[in-house]
């Protein structure tokens, strides 16, 4: 039986070809890696904000040199056996004005619920270098530091004496040539300057009518009358001497502080509890890992900070079961809780004892405020 011929010529195989679709499917696809390719060159308009570092405020930190040492240290620290944490929370921010992210690289953190992709303005300034903002969050943190002290001592019942000092005027401000650095206000229209914020507030309240500060310069007491100048911040009209306020306090207690590569305010409320539980008997915690954020002022009082929602994942992230949030940042924070963590809402330094106190003696958790309960 004849298998094959070997003098046959095979005929060649039809050429198959390609379906319309098929076509339609390749090109898609090449237009498609192209323009991700050019995305990917393009230069954007935003950054990233993602979790940060977490950091125990009851525990060690790293030097500058290497050399592991307590974040917090007071004198005669009353007991180091706290079994808990209270961890403070940082946002690491991905591009700056010298290398922003890609279109690629935002539409993944746009997908990313513990990211945030955000205008590349509200993070830096225009006009204003990554050098500039470090320096500036730098500031902030080391200001941040001792109002979180002399709140802390406060709590604790110290007597902390503070006062508000000009440090910077603008040489075309309203208060050029009146005030001058290291002045010491002690009113604005015969309201006592307690802390910067009531000074702001007495200008404001001045409407753009001229005020009368009061100031010690060298232990003599004076007084001069400004004209505040007009500015608009977010379409709202305000008012400004044109000088930079610093609050200063005599600290009855020498608390130290070390955190590196860190800046900006909102640590302040976490460094607050962090000193109490130092320098209290017994543990702040109960044993449980609590973190949490806010700004605090000398007289205790929690403001709101950036980037909650990020925090709140890196609170998760890191094994804290409760974390403490600004009252004021509670729209952010709604809706928006990762599975595992509790949130509780607070407005002062004696609130946020409060949570703590009831977490550590087992009490009722559902009768305190939450964001959710707006109480």
């Amino acid at each position: 039986m004849t298998l094959f011929d070997e003098n046959a010529s095979p005929a060649p195989a039809p050429r198959q070809r390609w379906r319309r679709g098929s076509v339609v499917g390749v090109w898609s696809l090449a237009v498609a890696f192209v323009i991700l390719l050019v995305m990917s060159l393009l230069p954007s308009a935003y950054v990233i904000q993602q979790p940060g570092p977490v950091f125990n405020t009851l525990g060690t930190t790293t030097t500058a040199d290497g050399q592991e040492v307590p974040l917090i240290s007071v004198p005669e620290e009353k007991d180091s056996t706290t079994t808990g944490q209270l961890d403070l929370l940082t946002v690491q921010v991905s591009g700056n004005r010298e290398r922003t992210p890609s279109w690629l690289e935002l539409a993944q953190a746009w997908f990313d619920r513990s990211r945030a992709v955000v205008p590349i303005d509200r993070i830096f300034p225009a006009g204003q270098t990554t050098e500039q903002r470090n320096t500036e969050n730098a500031a902030l943190m080391s200001d941040s530091q001792l109002e979180a002290s002399a709140a802390a001592l406060r709590e604790l019942g110290y007597d902390v004496p503070g006062e508000i000092a000009v440090g910077t005027v603008d040489d075309a401000g309203a208060a050029a040539g009146a005030l001058q650095v290291g002045d010491v206000v002690t009113s604005v229209d015969a309201v006592a300057a307690a802390n910067v914020d009531a000074v702001r507030a007495a200008v404001q309240a001045a409407a753009g009518a001229p005020v009368t500060v009061a100031y010690t310069r060298d232990d003599t007491p004076g007084t001069v009358t400004v004209t505040p100048k007009q500015t608009e911040v977010d379409g709202q009209p305000q008012w400004l001497l044109g000088i930079g306020l610093q609050e200063s306090f005599d600290l009855p207690v020498d608390v130290k502080i070390q955190l590196n590569d860190v800046g900006g305010p909102s640590a302040g409320m976490m460094f607050a509890l962090g000193i109490i539980d130092k320098m209290s008997d017994g543990d702040l915690t109960g044993g449980q890992h609590i973190a949490g954020t806010g700004t605090i002022d000398a007289d205790g009082n929690v403001g709101p900070i950036g980037g909650i929602r990020q925090k709140l994942y890196g609170a998760r992230d890191a094994g804290a079961t409760v974390f403490l949030a600004p009252e004021s940042n509670c729209n952010e924070v709604v809706g928006h809780v990762p599975d595992g963590i509790r949130v509780f809402s607070t407005s002062t330094l004696e609130q946020s004892m409060t949570v703590l106190r009831t977490i550590r003696e087992g009490g009722d958790l559902d009768a305190l405020p939450t964001c959710a309960s707006g109480t």
